[in-house]
């Protein structure tokens, strides 16, 4: 498998994305933003239409178009959840309708030569990457997941409680409207390889599974990258040896089964805990 050029490519830039979406994804679904990512992914797709539509470079509309609207999002405030997702909801409904409208613009005056872009976007194509693509993808993860971990402790303390770290001097708007600039950026980057329909698997479901484990912020931020890059790897490996199962498809499906046994996982340590606690208690009625 790694005798093949397209492989090797696949594994570098889908190991860096997957350590920036566990990274960016634990403080997604640690602020209740998993909407936002969502909605972000669509953005990418969004701008990729509009630019192969006026010509331009397809990577420029993705980066572009998710940066603008992270920034956006984060100025119309966080003064309550539901404003949040009022504003959210508001902006992805009009970017599927600009989607559609871009979609069928493309369909109607796009070649042959470049009729997959929308697909390649919707999808992913991280089978089709080339060096150039890696290096510039591996760039900007590896850029998210510095920046990520430099603010990571004031972003936790502002995430936790955004009261209080307000009151102590943290500039909290600041630190929202950088996070969502970062959700942005990964949302492009990471479209490219599994998709701006499934993206949000990768984003949102090694996440769930490390807070389903532990506690400790810590912990959890590195499993989520842990379980993201294991996601990608093992997707990879089963779309290699099965043709027909898409690379995208694979990996998502192996992040979403991790949630599920995180959940069991959970679910059993909790079953054991109370059994042995229950004879201690029994013993104590008894005395």
């Amino acid at each position: 498998m790694l005798s093949q050029e397209f492989m090797r490519n696949a594994l570098i830039d889908g190991s860096l994305t997957g350590l920036a979406c566990g990274l960016v994804g634990y403080f997604v679904v640690l602020r209740a933003q998993v909407f936002a990512g969502d909605a972000l992914s669509h953005v990418a797709f969004v701008g990729a239409m509009l630019a192969v539509v006026l010509g331009l470079e397809l990577r420029l509309g993705l980066y572009a178009s998710t940066l603008l609207v992270a920034v956006l999002l984060g100025l119309l405030g966080r003064r309550a959840r539901a404003v949040d997702d009022v504003a959210i909801g508001a902006v992805f409904v009009w970017t599927l309708g600009l989607g559609a409208l871009f979609l069928a613009l493309y369909t109607s005056g796009a070649s042959a030569g470049n009729g997959t872009a929308g697909v390649t976007v919707l999808f992913g194509s991280i089978f089709g990457l080339d060096a150039r693509a890696v290096l510039v993808d591996g760039a900007l993860a590896v850029l998210a997941s510095a920046l990520l971990l430099a603010a990571v402790r004031p972003l936790l303390y502002a995430s936790l409680d955004p009261v209080v770290a307000r009151a102590q001097g943290l500039r909290v708007r600041l630190l929202d409207l950088g996070f969502l600039a970062l959700v942005g950026l990964v949302a492009a980057q990471a479209t490219q390889a599994v998709g701006a329909l499934l993206l949000l698997g990768l984003l949102a479901a090694p996440a769930g599974a490390a807070q389903r484990l532990t506690a400790n912020p810590y912990r959890g931020l590195i499993l989520s990258a842990l379980f993201a890059v294991g996601a990608v790897w093992l997707g990879l490996a089963l779309a290699y040896l099965i043709p027909s199962l898409p690379p995208s498809t694979a990996i998502v499906s192996v992040a979403g089964a991790t949630y599920v046994a995180s959940l069991l996982a959970s679910s059993l340590r909790k079953q054991v805990a109370a059994r042995s606690r229950r004879p201690l208690a029994l013993g104590g009625q008894g005395g």
